[in-house]
């Protein structure tokens, strides 16, 4: 064995303490401790849903192709996606107030370095990095609060962090439409440099170095390299799969990858002294079942609000801005539940909480599914308040769930497969869901067409007509009569209005199979293990 240094020595024999004892001052408090990640967190939700307001001005401005404009997206998701549990492990590894920084500073960087950005392949490339720092942020702020918060009060804590994430989420693109209409696309991205800069600030006086007495001390590299192989292939298939077709060889010859790479990666880690994720982890049913239920929550909200933008900007003609704002009820909801549901799942344990938030998810999307072309806004708010009030507990119940069911020292690998859960469903809800609403569209746009007597079209004609109807655009001729653009506009929302009806009725349908996963929840058996941690 070779020798070691004084600093792996140190690490090795932490002094640990018997509770997570009261900060004297600002280092290591708990309260600020939440204040001062939830600015970093904060920063990476709001990029996953401003950026999507700026595409259209950044492909006017440097000249972009869609297929240019789409990997904006793509590839931020994809590193994100990709890297969150091997950023989860380098956290429980160095400590997570290290990794946590390190991510911040490079994703306020990236930002800064795409703002200043003229082309469209440095504007990628530069995503692409946000991703992989965000990747370094998420996983290392759930490990903080893990350790920071007395288990009596991580429910909340986790219920504030979520409120944050969901928030964010819900105001991109309100903040997006602001600063694209009002400033420019670039400061869509220059924001995060100040936001950034603030959240080191606060995270070099606040924040304390938590770790596990028996911390990882060394890297499963093959296994980091075959689970991200397998995580690569199968978001890349969920990225392709509408442009490829669902029935295309080169779509399952990568889902075909993703799965020989997860069951190569099972295999080694069955094996490795110190692997990535020890599969043992997975024995845990709650933890599992927090995966599975995080996946679901993913694909019913995720994939459903996918069609509820188109619907608020393309046939009720809304501004990003007035879309933004028509989804406030959502917003408010999940800021004011979030904290109430962490309280709730503290008292009652996470079960019914889960369940009931999962069930009220499954009716808000099957109200959502009776939305039609004219739906007046107080109906609209209703089903939006409802699916807020719903994922409020599952966002904070099922996170409570994977971390606190993981050992302590595994807990940045808990919260990178809890976001990595999130990711994967989110790229699932909306390839599947888009491929549901593709195959209505496909289905119905021919006959609505020749029912409203108009002017028959060609096969070519027909999919370019279906591919507008999909996102809600009527493909209405430069130079028809308005009679004629009316019913075409008319059968054009009618046509999207029943594909997103039954896109939104598989949402309720996967929202109803995860009340059920919801019972196989319970509450963290490892959550007292913040007692059990260095505090360097």
């Amino acid at each position: 064995m070779t020798s070691q240094t004084t600093a792996d020595k140190a690490d090795e024999a932490p002094e640990p303490v018997s509770a997570p004892t009261p900060a004297k001052g600002l280092r290591g408090h708990p309260w600020l401790t939440l204040f001062s990640v939830a600015i970093g967190v904060m920063m990476v939700a709001l990029d996953g849903t401003i950026v999507a307001i700026a595409n259209p001005a950044i492909q006017s401005d440097l000249g972009a192709t869609f297929a240019e404009v789409q990997w904006i997206t793509n590839g931020y998701f994809l590193a994100l996606a990709v890297s969150l549990i091997t950023a989860g492990k380098l956290g429980d590894r160095f400590g997570h107030r290290q990794t946590y920084l390190i991510g911040v500073i490079g994703f306020a960087a990236a930002s800064g370095a795409i703002g200043l950005s003229d082309t469209i392949p440095l504007v990628v490339a530069f995503r692409v990095l946000q991703g992989l720092f965000g990747a370094l942020l998420m996983p290392a702020a759930l490990g903080l609060l893990r350790a920071s918060f007395p288990a009596e009060k991580l429910n909340m804590a986790i219920g504030v962090w979520g409120m944050v994430i969901g928030a964010s989420t819900a105001g991109g693109p309100i903040l997006g439409g602001l600063l694209v209409e009002h400033v420019n696309w670039q400061s869509v991205f220059f924001i995060n440099v100040p936001v950034g800069v603030l959240a080191v600030g606060l995270g070099l006086f606040i924040l304390k170095d938590h770790r596990a007495e028996n911390a990882p001390r060394s890297f499963d590299l093959p296994g980091i390299g075959l689970l991200s192989a397998a995580m690569f292939c199968l978001v890349w298939a969920l990225i392709k799969a509408p442009e490829w077709g669902w029935g295309d060889g080169l779509t399952w010859t990568f889902i075909a990858a993703s799965v020989v790479s997860f069951a190569l990666f099972a295999a080694w880690e069955s094996k490795v002294e110190e692997p990535l994720i020890p599969l043992g982890l997975f024995r845990s049913v709650a933890l599992s079942a927090g995966v599975v239920l995080m996946v679901l929550m993913a694909i019913a909200f995720l994939g459903g609000l996918f069609f509820v933008t188109f619907y608020l900007q393309n046939v009720h003609g809304m501004s990003p801005v007035d879309s933004g704002l028509h989804l406030l009820p959502l917003t408010g909801m999940m800021i004011v539940g979030s904290p109430l549901a962490g309280a709730l799942i503290t008292k009652a344990g996470p079960r019914l909480p889960l369940a009931g938030g999962m069930l009220l998810t499954a009716v808000a999307m099957y109200g959502m599914s009776t939305l039609e072309a004219d739906t007046g806004s107080g109906l609209m708010s209703l089903w939006f308040a409802l699916l807020g009030l719903g994922l409020a507990p599952v966002m904070v119940g099922a996170t409570e769930v994977i971390v606190g069911n993981a050992p302590m020292e595994l807990s940045g690998v808990a919260g990178g497969l809890q976001q990595a859960a999130m990711q994967i469903g989110g790229s699932l809800g909306t390839a599947v869901l888009g491929a549901v609403m593709a195959s209505k569209v496909d289905s119905d746009l021919a006959d609505n067409w020749a029912e409203a007597k108009l002017p028959p079209l060609g096969p070519a004609d027909l999919d370019k007509a279906a591919e507008a109807v999909q996102v809600g655009m009527a493909p209405v001729p430069p130079k028809a009569p308005q009679s004629v653009a009316d019913q075409i506009t008319s059968v054009a929302h009618d046509t999207f209005m029943s594909g997103m009806g039954l896109a939104c009725l598989v949402a309720a349908g996967v929202a109803v199979v995860a009340v059920f996963v919801a019972f196989l929840t319970k509450r963290g058996t490892n959550a007292e293990a913040g007692a059990g941690v260095a505090h360097i």
